[in-house]
């Protein structure tokens, strides 16, 4: 049979897996702050949690990803296998499989930080020449008949644009100037589409009130032709007042800025540019009904005036009749009111009156008194009863103490014998012959000397 190995107190403290696994993962998140890392995504999954876990790799390694639902929700893009990404992320370990992994925070595709770089460039640059400036912008016209509309023919903003229009003022001609959004020259053909519709205005071939340019949401790179310097140059130089719907809400590009106006969607764009046909109609029925109302508020008045000169022509005697009427009337009131108002100071009075009596403290003081003698009488008894009994008390303990006192016992003939030194003497052995003794009585005292001393039956002195 093994027996156990003696512990040693020296010996390290065990862990157990758990422990060890967290140990390493508080080392690892406490090691590495947020860090930036570049590589491949492979074994992409993203189940119904809404978490995204995958691997990045290079040519050599490769490392576990997580990116849980709170974080991924702010990505305007979902990442597949095979993307080249550039992340921020923690360093940790997930304890339940001892794996190293990566939480991560953010990720971009890997050109994104060039693209934000020359973005932040550009933006700085146009800043400082006052191209963003809101006093160089135009107001936008308060009555649009005729809106450009440059982007892609075929992508959903035509379509969002038009189906606004139509529901908030069908009379607005939307005059399309298609053009690539993205890619490759697209910059320039949105720059010469401005350019066009400002010449096509000025050589009265086409009058329009305002221009609207914009595309769909997507990634940094995908709206990049919406932050080239030709195509905010071109929007600064516009006489055309334009707004810009470039991507979604949570977009924003170096046009938005450089435009008169910015909308978060190029359906706001339209819905800026164009009065809701639901609110003129609303006004007219509003002014509509304000008429009619005014006109019978005049009609009303004109009848109240007519009937009040009417009323202005009765005779003299209907009228002393109607005031001979009202004062006989007032008279009957005013004496209901004298009949009403004593009854109630009766009413009042007797209420006091019952309150009062109800408050009066003869009957209480009469209680208290009463109360008082009972508690005096109780106190005398009872103070008696005590002093009785603690005399009682006092004489059985005197005479318990007359009972124990020696001075009793040596009334009964018995007396105390002392050395000289005051030792009580309880045994022969404690005196020599010679010795000078000292004996208490019931009335004074004997000093004795020790001429002999016995022995008892044990042999020793008596």
């Amino acid at each position: 049979m093994s027996t156990a190995a003696p512990i040693d107190a020296n010996t390290p403290k065990t862990l157990t897996v758990t422990q060890l696994n967290r140990q390493a993962r508080s080392l690892l998140e406490g090691h590495f702050d947020f860090t930036w890392v570049a590589g491949e995504i492979s074994n992409f999954a993203a189940p119904s949690s809404g978490h995204w876990y995958f691997s990045l790799k290079d040519g050599a390694a490769q490392v576990r990803c997580a990116m849980f639902r709170n974080r991924n929700q702010r990505i305007r893009f979902t990442p597949k296998n095979g993307d080249a990404i550039r992340l921020r992320c923690r360093v940790s370990l997930y304890e339940g499989r001892g794996e190293f992994q990566l939480i991560v925070e953010f990720l971009e595709h890997a050109g994104a930080g060039a693209l934000r770089e020359a973005f932040e460039k550009l933006k700085e640059k146009l800043k400082n020449e006052g191209l963003f400036d809101a006093d160089r912008k135009k107001p936008l016209p308060g009555n649009v008949r005729n809106l450009g509309i440059i982007t892609s023919p075929t992508g959903a903003v035509v379509h969002d644009i038009i189906t606004v229009l139509g529901r908030r003022c069908p009379s607005i001609t939307a005059h399309i100037m298609p053009v690539a959004v993205q890619g490759e020259g697209a910059a320039a053909q949105i720059s010469q589409a401005i350019e066009q519709a400002n010449r096509w205005q000025h050589e009265g071939k086409v009058h329009l009130d305002a221009l609207i340019i914009g595309r769909g949401g997507g990634s940094l790179e995908d709206l990049w032709a919406f932050n080239e310097e030709q195509v905010a140059r071109a929007i600064a130089a516009s006489d055309l007042p334009i707004v810009s719907a470039v991507g979604h809400e949570v977009d924003f590009s170096i046009a938005d800025m450089a435009a008169d106006q910015r909308a978060a969607t190029p359906s706001a764009a339209a819905e800026l540019l164009s009065p809701d046909q639901r609110v003129w109609l609303a006004q007219l029925r509003t002014v509509e009904l304000g008429l009619g109302r005014q006109m019978q508020r005049i009609l009303a008045t004109s009848l109240s005036e007519l009937g009040h000169l009417r009323r202005r022509l009765i005779h003299p005697g209907h009228l002393l009749r109607e005031q001979a009427q009202r004062l006989d009337d007032l008279e009957l009131r005013l004496r209901q009111a004298q009949k009403n108002s004593q009854r109630n100071h009766q009413t009042r009075l007797q209420l006091l009156h019952n309150r009062l009596q109800a408050q009066n403290p003869q009957p209480a003081w009469q209680r208290l008194q009463e109360q008082h003698h009972r508690l005096q009488l109780q106190l005398t008894a009872t103070m008696q009863a005590r002093l009785q009994q603690l005399t009682t008390t006092l004489g059985h303990l005197g005479h318990m103490l007359d009972t124990l006192s020696p001075l009793k016992t040596l009334d009964r003939g018995y007396s105390i014998i002392r050395t000289d030194t005051g030792k009580v003497v309880l045994s022969p052995a404690q005196v020599t012959l010679g010795d000078r003794l000292n004996a208490r009585l019931a009335k004074g005292q004997l000093v004795l000397r020790v001429d002999e001393v016995d022995t008892d039956n044990n042999g020793q002195s008596r």
